[in-house]
């Protein structure tokens, strides 16, 4: 079975990993720091706070753009539910906008209808990968007072215009989960140039603590001061050696799953059946995921059943979201009415196919024979029946 998505290790990252294990730090040393700032560089941001994985990395962000009781949050329902949960976790109102056709990001008109005197920040997602409209969105938030949060948990290393995504929203996350473009284990970021949000955010994710450890032993002191209620997120010496060892490979990782993602926009230019990502002009994606859209209407059967077809033939397709609204949490807290026609009906018809850079040839071959197998087969089976009824519909207007 070739997953959607998976980690990929070598000897580097290993031996990487076991010369922290024979240190004095395990956790809370010096690979923190050097982690830091060599993602901030990376990405091209002021300062970078790591944290213990890209959940706790949202949570960190919500908190210090000031969310609490009677604020609500501009988010997207296409998404994972870390996302919108983020927002709950600040005794906040997540307030969900639709998305782009193309896309599938925030669309910025939607979220302009949305934004009231309780918005105080907007949490736009980089869907497969994709960078949002950070522009328009990062206007609308300026214009009313919002810290514009970018999730870019699918992105790192995408081009906006210019520039890398990191060092454009007010704070930018990322997650280091195995299926990411480069894995800490568990662990997340938030990259930021406001070092006044920088602080916040370093304290938040050490119990609200003012100060370091490894400061406070290097300089000989004791005494440390809780100033703000927060947690223990933070990422570990072990986990930012491995971070650091596949930094080094992130270029060729991003590489990789381009050339994957443009054999596939190729493949399936001729499939009727198939709606492949939209780029937009000035855009370079990061390919975390590559989400086909079915168009059911050509085909004989629903989207649960090319899924079965595929994972069949050995393909570990996935689905890439339920909606967060429709989970049974959102709706029983929430009981809201309110549609998002777009995320919804992209629901129906999405596919994740295997994205990752360690795939061979072979793999991406395989993977586009299973799903141009599986299309004729289903489009076939849609034309026959269509014979059939209008042969039956011809023969009864002869009668």
């Amino acid at each position: 079975m070739l997953p959607y998505g998976r980690q990929s290790l070598d000897d580097a990252d290993i031996l990487a990993v076991v010369e922290v294990l024979k240190s004095d730090w395990l956790t809370t040393g010096p690979k923190i720091v050097e982690f830091e700032e060599r993602f901030a560089a990376c990405v091209g941001a002021r300062c970078a706070v790591s944290f213990s994985s890209g959940t706790a990395a949202l949570h960190g962000a919500a908190f210090a753009s000031g969310l609490g009781p009677g604020d609500e949050a501009i988010t997207t329902p296409m998404t994972f539910c870390a996302t919108a949960n983020c927002i709950l976790y600040q005794g906040a109102r997540p307030v969900f906008a639709d998305v782009s056709s193309d896309t599938l990001g925030l669309d910025p008109q939607k979220v302009s209808q949305k934004l009231s005197s309780h918005t105080k920040a907007i949490i736009a997602v980089d869907y497969a990968g994709h960078p949002a409209a950070l522009d328009e969105l990062g206007k609308l938030g300026k214009q009313h007072g919002a810290l514009l949060i970018e999730d870019a948990s699918h992105a790192l290393g995408a081009g906006y215009h210019g520039k890398r995504v990191g060092g454009i929203a007010d704070m930018t996350v990322f997650s280091f989960h195995p299926v990411k473009h480069l894995t800490t284990g568990e662990g997340g970021m938030v990259t930021t140039n406001d070092t006044r949000l920088a602080e916040t955010l370093r304290r938040f994710r050490n119990h609200g603590i003012s100060s370091e450890v490894s400061t406070r032993q290097g300089s000989g002191q004791w005494f440390y001061e809780m100033v703000l209620l927060g947690f223990n997120y933070r990422l570990t010496d072990i986990a930012c050696a491995l971070g650091l060892s596949q930094l080094e490979k992130l270029a060729a990782n991003l590489a990789r799953r381009r050339e994957i993602a443009a054999q596939y926009a190729e493949a399936f230019r001729d499939l009727p059946a198939i709606v492949a990502p939209t780029v937009r002009e000035g855009v370079n994606p990061a390919w975390y995921l590559y989400p086909i859209r079915l168009q059911l209407e050509m085909l004989c059967c629903g989207r649960a059943e090319v899924f079965n077809a595929l994972r069949a033939e050995n393909m570990g397709v996935n689905v890439h979201y339920v909606p967060v609204h429709q989970h049974p949490y959102y709706r029983e807290r929430f009981k809201s009415k309110e549609s998002y026609p777009v995320a919804e009906d992209a629901y129906e018809r999405l596919i994740s196919l295997p994205m990752f850079h360690s795939m061979t040839a072979q793999d991406v071959e395989d993977v586009i024979h299973a799903v141009c197998k599986v299309m004729a087969h289903y489009q076939d089976q849609r034309a026959h029946a269509g014979k059939s009824q209008r042969s039956l519909c011809s023969s009864k207007a002869e009668n």
